[in-house]
Formats: structure tokens, C-alpha cells, sequence
């Protein structure tokens, strides 16, 4: 696989602007150390939003989407932004993720509740998980998810991540109904 390099300061799209990042990912990200040769996994990435945080912050940076479209345009958006990342399309239900790899998983407004255990497993040793998604109150705001497949109950995003320990959690209801979480992997694990 070539390895990849950024090559010179991003700068914002117009799309960018108009969906930016998520502030609680972005400052966590930012307040994180990163290891040396960090990897970084933006699941589900869509707009590839948090892979940039993730690329900025000194991650080499994975992106993995089922929708080989959108994988293209988000690939070369981030690419013309300065920002290599390695991108797989992949249905994560089929395909599984490695064991064992990245030293930061973002997921964001994405549930797919058979995926928390492989998201565990997929962290190194003191690798950490930024998931932000919405809850079931989200339905009040009239936007967003309906069903209940991909909205949270109260209190169960930690509970899909038990295994692992907890640094923050929280569920607020304005500007939207999410649930966030913020959780690392314990040193100790085989």
C-alpha cells in the first residue's frame, strides 16, 4: 500500500462550511497526544468531515464508507484539501475490521449496533473511540433518523462499549437529541 504524506495546509470548502465538523469531535481530537505512526478510522465517513480533524491532528488516516460513490468524491475532496488518507469501500457487516489497529475510531450520526464489538476490537491497547450519534428524542426536532434502528435509548451507548473505559459521556438535546461518548481501550488487553 503507498504510503501518503500531507503536503500542505487544508483549507475549507464551501461544503465544509456548510457541514462542518462536529465541535465535540474536533476538540477531542485536538486535545488527545497522538502516537508515533498513529492510525486513525473515520467509520462510515460520508463526507470524510472527521477524517480531516483526524489527518490534521498527525493520524495517518483510514475512511471506509459502503457507498463507493461517495468514498470516491470524499477521497479526492480531502486529497484536494491536502490531506491523504487510505480509503476502503466495504460493507463492515461482510467485511470485517482489523483487530487490533487503530489508535482512533470516530463514528458519527452512524448506528449499527452489530458493529460495537468489532469497534472495540479494533482499537490498540489505549486506542480511543469518539462516537456522537443521535437519541431517540431527536424525533421532537422534526430532521434526522426516525427509526428506531439508528436512534439511541437513554443511556445505551455506554453500554455497547462496557468493554472499554470510559473518559466522557454525555446526552444533550439541543441543537440536536445526541449521545456522546468518549472511551479507551484498556493498556492491558491481549
Amino acid at each position: 500500500m503507498k504510503e501518503h504524506h500531507l503536503v500542505r495546509a487544508p483549507s475549507m470548502t464551501d461544503a465544509d462550511r456548510s457541514d462542518p465538523a462536529s465541535s465535540f469531535v474536533s476538540a477531542w481530537v485536538a486535545g488527545l497526544p497522538v502516537p508515533e505512526h498513529a492510525r486513525a478510522l473515520d467509520l462510515a465517513t460520508g463526507r470524510g468531515r472527521h477524517a480531516a480533524v483526524a489527518a490534521r491532528a498527525g493520524y495517518q488516516t483510514f475512511i471506509v464508507d459502503r457507498a463507493l460513490d461517495v468514498l470516491c468524491d470524499t477521497t479526492a475532496r480531502l486529497e484536494r484539501q491536502g490531506f491523504a488518507v487510505k480509503a476502503w469501500c466495504a460493507d463492515l457487516e461482510v467485511t470485517p475490521l482489523p483487530r487490533n489497529w487503530f489508535d482512533l475510531v470516530i463514528v458519527t450520526r452512524y448506528l449499527q449496533r452489530s458493529l460495537c464489538q468489532a469497534i472495540t476490537e479494533s482499537l490498540r491497547p489505549g486506542g480511543v473511540l469518539i462516537y456522537e450519534t443521535f437519541t431517540e428524542r431527536q424525533r421532537r426536532h422534526g430532521r434526522g433518523p426516525t427509526s428506531p434502528e439508528f436512534l439511541l435509548a437513554s443511556g445505551e451507548l455506554p453500554k455497547r462499549f462496557r468493554d472499554l473505559e470510559m473518559m466522557f459521556y454525555e446526552e444533550v438535546d439541543e441543537p440536536e437529541a445526541v449521545a456522546r461518548l468518549v472511551a479507551r481501550a484498556s493498556t492491558r488487553r491481549s
